[in-house]
């Protein structure tokens, strides 16, 4: 089904790379997973979706929301589906400039697929020529640098702390999201004792990742209602 453009609306594109597939001994069955994965977030976030995500390019794929309430959201659920895999994400809102077709994302274009892509594209000449900053993540708004500057200071503080996370911290944290933010139901699923969910959730300072990623949603949501006025 193809959806015209008459006035601007922003969309939130969302690029996503492997990093350093080619390194991968079994790129297909990575692949493959990865393409289960997509098409787990099409199902669980249908109503976000504006085109469906799927594998575009060799080891990219890409999708494109009609909001930013489940970006975090969707970028969370396939980086933890693919760990240990590495995996890139380059954020553009902005306006699409011609028809989007929901079940089939190549051929849909503008501004936020142009920002989308230089997000990626300024990730990999970073790390090339290391001068990286240490996240996987980055956005650009069109005709907004000052708040997608401070999005991405944001972005670069979590990405340090979700990096300082041990397996076993992941396992835990994981639970405790499954379980929709109650520490005694993780500790009977992981069968451990309450206080150790609430000790791991302090010491990989949890609540400060949560909170730092409620704080882009929120300034996401307001990109979209803003339109809406």
């Amino acid at each position: 089904m193809d959806v015209l453009i008459n006035e601007y609306t922003p969309y939130f594109a969302i690029i996503g790379d492997i990093i350093d597939s080619k390194k991968i001994l079994d790129r297909l069955l990575v692949q493959q997973n990865l393409s289960v994965v997509l098409n787990k977030i099409n199902e669980a976030y249908m109503q976000s979706i504006s085109s469906k995500f799927m594998i575009t390019l060799g080891d990219e794929f890409q999708g494109l929301l009609n909001s930013g309430r489940d970006i975090i959201e969707i970028i969370n659920a396939i980086e933890d589906s693919m760990n240990p895999i590495e995996l890139r994400f380059g954020i553009g809102i902005g306006s699409i400039t011609t028809q989007i077709n929901h079940d089939f994302p190549i051929g849909a274009d503008g501004p936020a697929y142009y920002n989308a892509r230089k997000m990626i594209e300024t990730q990999k000449t970073n790390k090339k020529k290391k001068m990286e900053i240490r996240t996987n993540i980055s956005l650009k708004i069109e005709n907004d640098f000052i708040l997608s500057d401070l999005i991405n200071s944001i972005f670069s503080l979590t990405t340090l702390i979700k990096a300082s996370w041990t397996s076993r911290q992941r396992e835990i944290i994981e639970a405790y999201t499954r379980c929709e933010g109650n520490q005694k139901h993780a500790a009977l699923m992981l069968g451990v004792n309450q206080s150790t969910i609430r000790k791991v959730l302090n010491a990989s300072c949890f609540y400060e990742y949560r909170q730092s990623n409620q704080m882009i949603t929120n300034a996401l949501l307001n990109l979209t209602e803003k339109s809406d006025v």
